[in-house]
């Protein structure tokens, strides 16, 4: 059950050396502010606003800055490509970036405004990986690289497939290094509806406090976030810095320039620091504990707060199956709302071109199961796959369309052979774990469910349908933790398993 995803957003500052070889020539930042996302209900608020803020600061305190503004794949990759070439050795390295962020992998991603994001693997296509953007600039000899993330938002993407992640995800990077999160690991904030964000107003402040080295000026804002915010955004800082850095370079408490400090934007209304909050009790413990995170380098260290175990991948939440729309449909009927759907007419403009685009073929698939055209979605499956008869994906979805319509002989038959072709392939365990359990097949099921939770013990669907078909198989009490567990990761588990047909 491939259909879902979740939320990334990165920021590198780049910091001077406080020795005085650092010149601010050698200071070179990429900020980057994209706020309209077709896929987004609505154009973000905070990401442009924030951006040229940054970029001001970042001027007056002796960085080249390139700014950018809703950036497209290309544009991100030339952006990144202008910053690439500026880096040599021992100079300071800086990227901020506001906007939408995703998990993958254990490996956190900046979306640009024209990713088509469907799958997983769409994420890794079409994002930019910090760690891979921190070690291009790390192989160019930058003395010193800081990456600043903003992009902890609720995303329209984090339902469309099984293996999503809420947040971001710890970040290995090389020594040199300073990160800071606007949220905790695996956590998302939710939009203010405000002009500008609390995170780049508070980073902003301690910017402008004199003679603060790096992380200092970091560990403040995120000591000023968590006291505006009453604890609920607490940032996430890590850090490799083998020197001391200032943002404001030079002697202490001075400026490149004889500018004075600009104004603060419009400020962010803050509350009163509260009582140390108590930290969150952790849902109930799952009956596999979850996968181990690869350890940062020694070097690294993270100095936020204990956090309760991440959110759990979350499923998308579907309908009940729909019957097949009529071939002369009226203005209002469910055909003629999915035609004017603008991501299903530009990926139909597409195949109007080229009937055999696989991409836009698949894509389409995707978007019509999860608006709950199943029927129709099938059919791109089938077209996908007649193409590419080992697309897994393409077999795995369309296993997991049928078993929800009640095609179950032939869902088998689908999952079967994408896991032949892709042993361990863990959507297809759950999608045909899902078959078994509809076929009755309890057994069969519980032994698919387990396999996919050997993988990933936090795989929401798999955790409540294995308790139910251990319900079914008579044991009572362990199938019962296992959907309470399910229901304390995902409270919405049950309905969309109604939605399947499934009590």
């Amino acid at each position: 059950m491939n259909i879902r995803l979740g939320l990334f957003l990165i920021a590198l500052f780049s910091l001077a050396w406080t020795a005085p070889s650092s010149a601010a020539g050698d200071r070179f930042a990429l900020v980057i502010g994209n706020s309209k996302y077709p896929d987004a209900d609505a154009p973000l608020k905070e990401p442009i606003n924030d951006a040229r803020d940054v970029a001001d600061e970042l001027k007056r305190d002796g960085f080249t800055v390139d700014i950018g503004e809703n950036l497209t794949v290309d544009g991100m990759r030339r952006a990144f490509e202008r910053l690439y070439g500026k880096v040599k050795p021992g100079s300071v390295a800086l990227i901020f970036f506001s906007g939408f962020g995703v998990q993958s992998n254990r490996q956190s991603y900046m979306i640009p405004v024209d990713a088509q994001i469907w799958t997983e693997q769409d994420v890794r296509h079409d994002g930019f990986s910090l760690e891979t953007v921190l070690g291009e600039i790390n192989s160019r000899g930058a003395g010193v690289k800081i990456a600043l993330i903003d992009a902890s938002r609720r995303n329209p993407y984090e339902r469309r497939f099984r293996t999503f992640s809420a947040g971001l995800a710890p970040v290995i990077a090389p020594n040199g290094t300073l990160v800071m999160y606007s949220a905790a690991l695996s956590s998302v904030i939710s939009d203010t509806g405000r002009d500008r964000s609390l995170f780049v107003q508070e980073l902003l402040k301690e910017v402008r406090v004199p003679d603060l080295m790096a992380e200092e000026t970091l560990n403040r804002t995120r000591v000023g976030v968590t006291r505006a915010s009453r604890g609920e955004q607490v940032p996430w800082i890590s850090s490799s810095l083998a020197e001391d850095f200032s943002f404001i370079p030079g002697a202490p408490g001075s400026r490149p320039s004889s500018q004075a400090p600009a104004p603060l934007p419009p400020p962010v209304a803050a509350l009163p620091p509260p009582p140390a909050p108590a930290p969150p009790a952790p849902p109930p413990v799952a009956s596999a504990p979850p996968p181990p995170v690869a350890s940062p380098s020694p070097r690294i260290t993270d100095t936020s707060p204990a956090l309760p175990p991440p959110p759990p991948p979350a499923r998308v939440e579907l309908p009940a199956p729909q019957p097949p729309a009529v071939e002369t449909p009226s203005q209002n009927s469910p055909q003629v709302a999915l035609a004017d759907d603008p991501t299903i007419k530009s990926l139909t403009a597409k195949l109007d071109t080229n009937p055999d685009d696989v991409g836009s073929l698949y894509r389409r698939g995707q978007v019509y199961a999860s608006k709950g055209a199943y029927s129709l979605a099938i059919k791109d499956f089938d077209s996908t796959l007649r193409i590419n008869p080992k697309d897994v994906e393409a077999l795995n979805n369309r296993c997991w369309a049928r078993a929800v319509v009640g095609d179950l002989p032939t869902a088998l038959k689908d999952c079967n052979e994408a896991l032949r072709l892709r042993p361990n392939f863990v959507d297809a365990l759950d999608s045909r774990g899902l078959v078994n359990l509809k076929s009755g097949a309890t057994r069969n099921a519980i032994t698919d469910f387990d396999a996919a939770l050997k993988i990933n013990p936090r795989l929401t669907s798999s955790l409540y349908g294995r308790g139910l078909a251990k319900q079914r198989n008579g044991s009572i009490s362990e199938g019962n933790l296992d959907i309470a567990n399910a229901k304390a990761m995902d409270p919405n588990i049950v309905q969309e398993f109604d939605s399947y047909g499934v009590r």
